[in-house]
């Protein structure tokens, strides 16, 4: 486990993604926040957030409305419905280390995709269940694609943004396209397009993916701790 003093900000990945670098796509009530509409469904209160801030985020939201507060370790008031729990660990990558091209993968056929892509992107996300991704999840970040006859085929994109970070997320392949190195490819490009800016990429990935976990430290990520992952319903 990686000892690192500069990670503090990884503790709250949403709030202070939405309170700084996404604050243009926030919405806030008191001392809730959450995504805009079709950008994203997170939503953040403070780890130690009283009656108040909860009862701040169910205004937000609305009545009977998905919160998914990601790995906020906080808990909400007992009327709030238990949506999903998930068991997953946050990888980053290595204090002042540079991607190491000797084991990425090349980024020959790497594309950039915008917004005319939204279509084919949100089909394939539909096959592959990588994670949430929304018509307007792309205004997060960057998010990179291959394609084969034209066809996409694997993406990967960056999704949250705490200071000095970037978090890697939307890492899929078609079925049919499995067994290529596509991913690795993209996270790969992903990586040195982060570095490249002083910043340091990071990532979420289920406990049960031990496929993603192998391949995410074959590239050079290492595991900083373990996380739950929790979706409510606002009463």
């Amino acid at each position: 486990m990686t000892v690192d003093r500069d990670v503090v900000a990884l503790d709250d990945p949403v709030g202070e993604s939405l309170g700084g670098h996404h604050a243009h796509l926030a919405r806030r009530l008191g001392r809730a926040a959450t995504y805009l509409p079709g950008v994203a469904t997170f939503s953040s209160v403070s780890p130690d957030a009283d009656s108040a801030a909860w009862a701040d985020l169910a205004r937000l939201l609305g009545r009977g409305e998905f919160a998914d507060m990601f790995s906020c370790p906080a808990i909400p008031p007992s009327d709030w419905e238990a949506v999903f729990v998930l068991e997953g660990r946050q990888m980053i990558w290595p204090g002042n280390s540079r991607l190491d091209h000797s084991r990425a993968e090349p980024d020959s056929g790497v594309v950039e995709l915008g917004a005319g892509s939204v279509a084919e992107m949100l089909d394939l996300v539909e096959r592959t269940r990588p994670g949430p991704f929304w018509p307007r999840t792309i205004e997060l970040g960057t998010y990179l694609g291959i394609r084969e006859n034209g066809t996409l085929v694997a993406m990967a994109g960056e999704r949250l943004r705490p200071p000095g970070w970037t978090e890697i997320s939307a890492v899929s392949t078609a079925p049919e396209a499995r067994g290529q190195g596509h991913a690795a490819r993209l996270v790969s490009a992903l990586v040195a397009r982060i570095v490249s800016r002083n910043e340091r990429p990071f990532l979420h990935v289920s406990e049960a993916n031990t496929g993603a976990i192998a391949l995410y430290e074959r590239l050079g990520f290492e595991t900083r701790k373990q996380v739950t992952f929790r979706g409510f319903r606002t009463p």
